[in-house]
């Protein structure tokens, strides 16, 4: 597939007349060809959001001299949250996996078949049942046993080889620990987990047993941004699948473990593409 070299400008600030003519305009002066322009007003609230990417190639701004320049010729004069990305980087993304297999499996498939632009310089885990998996792949495994008395220990020692690999945002693919508030401010809109859409109904262990029990007629899975309020990030992506009263739990079991595993490849997919934007606790989500 190859990488673009393309820039992605990521706005959001109190909505005005004419923001986008400035924005474009400011591209266009400096010959970018955009490609791909989505913006929306959240009218309730007055705020802006925009997403553009635009052709590098002919653009008269160094690239080393792109963030200065908008700051200064724009940004600065409307009070801009924004960011800026390029395409010709790979991301490097680490992957925090426990016991259970299905997720991984699919991200190593992503990977490996080239339909993802990534580097993955490190699977962690708190178990060793993911490490031959690891080595199938060619990928470093790296074990952390974690108890409650090492906890702390443990992660300033993730974090450590997080820090050591220039690790750029992590997957907990079924990663059954709770991330400290240190850890997570490190990483912020950086760490995007994936579970079951039950909660809060069914928070805890066998959550598809008590469902079935209770005879639900829909099951789902969310993948999200994680922060310090502990499974209440912003949304990434979401979808459901309805059962019915002839589906065992087995039958909700291998149903969700098929929904986790496409709800997080988009969501990985959306944060991939530089189409989040996360206002207020909430996802804008570009097309």
């Amino acid at each position: 597939m190859g990488l673009k070299n393309h820039a992605i400008l990521l706005i959001h600030c109190t909505d005005r007349k004419g923001l986008i003519s400035t924005i474009t305009n400011f591209l266009f002066e400096h010959n970018g060809n955009i490609i791909d322009l989505d913006e929306h007003v959240e009218k309730t609230e007055g705020v802006f959001f925009m997403r553009a990417e635009w052709e590098l190639d002919g653009f008269t701004i160094p690239k080393e001299d792109i963030h200065g320049t908008f700051q200064d010729k724009i940004a600065s004069q409307y009070d801009m949250n924004w960011q800026l990305h390029f395409t010709d980087k790979k991301p490097r993304m680490a992957v925090f996996v426990s016991k259970s297999s299905h997720c991984l499996y699919d991200i190593l498939s992503r990977h490996y078949s080239g339909e993802w632009e990534i580097e993955i310089p490190a699977i962690i885990s708190n178990h060793t049942v993911h490490q031959t998996i690891a080595e199938r792949y060619d990928i470093p495994f790296y074990h952390f046993e974690i108890n409650k008395d090492n906890k702390q220990e443990m992660e300033q020692a993730q974090r450590s080889l997080l820090s050591e690999l220039n690790i750029d945002f992590l997957i907990l693919a079924r990663y059954m620990q709770i991330l400290s508030d240190e850890f997570i401010n490190a990483y912020p809109n950086k760490i995007i987990n994936i579970h079951h859409s039950f909660l809060p109904a069914f928070a805890g262990a066998k959550p598809y047993h008590r469902a079935h029990e209770r005879g639900v007629k829909l099951i789902g899975a969310t993948s999200h941004y994680v922060t310090a309020d502990l499974d209440a990030g912003p949304i990434l992506e979401q979808d459901v699948v309805k059962i019915s009263h002839k589906n065992s739990v087995e039958d909700l079991i291998r149903k969700g473990k098929d929904l986790e595993k496409i709800v997080l490849s988009r969501a990985i997919w959306t944060h991939l593409q530089r189409k989040a934007l996360v206002h207020n606790n909430r996802t804008v989500i570009f097309d």
